[in-house]
């Protein structure tokens, strides 16, 4: 009852506040350093967090000597320690679990930018921070009433690539100029010496690596673990020197280690180790190193596939409920290879998707992907 009852009374007392709320907002003020606070909310997933990593970046450029502050997902916060765009990292997962904690952390801030974050805690708790100007898109929802973006009224059939997403709220900021869509990562010392051990313990040191990322999000955007073991087995058989590394989230590990053992019993390698299952094993602060070390990716619609665009390295990016010119590889299109197959059951369920391996996935054939692997191994020996 207490959680049902918390949106509406939540609604109605902010509807209040900012009908009471007579505090200038000029629009000169933006772009200048009037600002000096900033709060930025980017706290879902980790690939949600890649995506705004050119917002901030705008930002920074735009208000060099602003106090930025990032909301970011507690299991992200490691990996993000140290991003140069902010000055301070605020863990919160987006839920109504802590939203008190951190709406009285947030405090005296003069702009919030809110790149991607749920619904209806988002936007509250940055007019609860104190911010004057609030920026959000797509702009669509009931607390749009807080924002100073109320029109016009976009949704995201209106907004393009997640990366143009995030610039397009940030140039409502105040950031003017054009800005690289590139993402950012910060690299780990610790996390480079823990794959190097990890490397070294399997006789990899100089190994030739595909890695494979057969979870995902949604059991929507996963490619059937079936088809990455005969892809990998194909594969293993044409280059003898390939080692496969199954990378995932602690959650995603047994899903990993099946795909792993799947690999090993069909085409093991004397002596040595073929498929190793990373997930679980590794830190996530390793996985940048991991994805820029290996040869290419083969992966749904991913964190990971915006993780090894970040660090340069081609993907294979498999598509068929997600729309990759939304939320596909966002710049180097010549250097990744994106196949795309069509939805199959009207109306898509999507998040709810019934299927254990989705059908519309499952289109997606082995050697579709077996060619597309061939084309970036040939660019990478020429």
């Amino acid at each position: 009852m207490r959680l049902r009852l918390r949106e509406p009374l939540l609604y109605r007392w902010l509807r209040l506040k900012r009908a009471l709320d007579r505090r200038p907002r000029p629009a000169e003020a933006l772009g200048t350093p009037v600002i000096k606070r900033i709060l930025a909310i980017s706290c879902t997933a980790l690939g949600d967090t890649l995506l705004s990593t050119p917002g901030l970046r705008a930002l920074r450029q735009s208000y060099p000597h602003a106090h930025i502050t990032l909301l970011i997902h507690p299991a992200l916060q490691g990996l993000f320690a140290g991003l140069a765009e902010v000055d301070e990292l605020i863990p919160y997962d987006g839920k109504w679990r802590g939203f008190g904690r951190v709406a009285r952390q947030l405090k005296d801030y003069d702009l919030a930018a809110i790149f991607h974050g749920n619904e209806p805690q988002a936007t509250p708790l940055a007019y609860l921070s104190g911010a004057r100007y609030i920026f959000k898109l797509p702009n669509n929802n009931r607390w749009n009433f807080l924002l100073s973006n109320r029109e016009p009224v976009v949704g995201w059939d209106d907004l393009g690539h997640g990366i143009e997403q995030r610039l397009a709220v940030a140039r409502l900021a105040g950031a003017q100029g054009d800005f690289s869509p590139r993402m950012t990562v910060p690299l780990s010392p610790a996390g480079d010496l823990a794959l190097a051990d990890a490397l070294a313990e399997r006789g990899w040191q100089a190994a030739t690596i595909v890695a494979l990322q057969p979870g995902a999000s949604t059991m929507s955007r996963r490619w059937p673990r079936s088809r990455f073991i005969a892809a990998a087995v194909a594969l293993s058989r044409k280059y003898p020197e390939l080692r496969f590394v199954v990378t995932g989230s602690p959650a995603e590990a047994a899903l990993c280690q099946e795909v792993a053992a799947g690999i090993e019993a069909a085409a093991p390698l004397a002596g040595g180790v073929r498929a190793w299952a990373s997930a679980g094993q590794l830190p996530l602060i390793a996985l940048p190193a991991l994805l820029k070390r290996a040869s290419l990716l083969v992966t749904g619609d991913t964190g990971p596939m915006h993780l090894a665009v970040t660090v340069d390295t081609p993907v294979v990016a498999l598509f068929a409920v997600s729309d990759p010119a939304r939320s596909g590889p966002g710049y180097d299109p010549e250097k990744h290879l994106v196949i795309r197959k069509w939805r199959t059951c009207d109306p898509c369920q999507s998040k709810n998707c019934p299927y254990a391996e989705p059908l519309c996935m499952d289109n997606i054939s082995v050697d579709e992907v077996i060619a597309a692997v061939d084309t970036i191994l040939s660019r990478k020996s020429a």
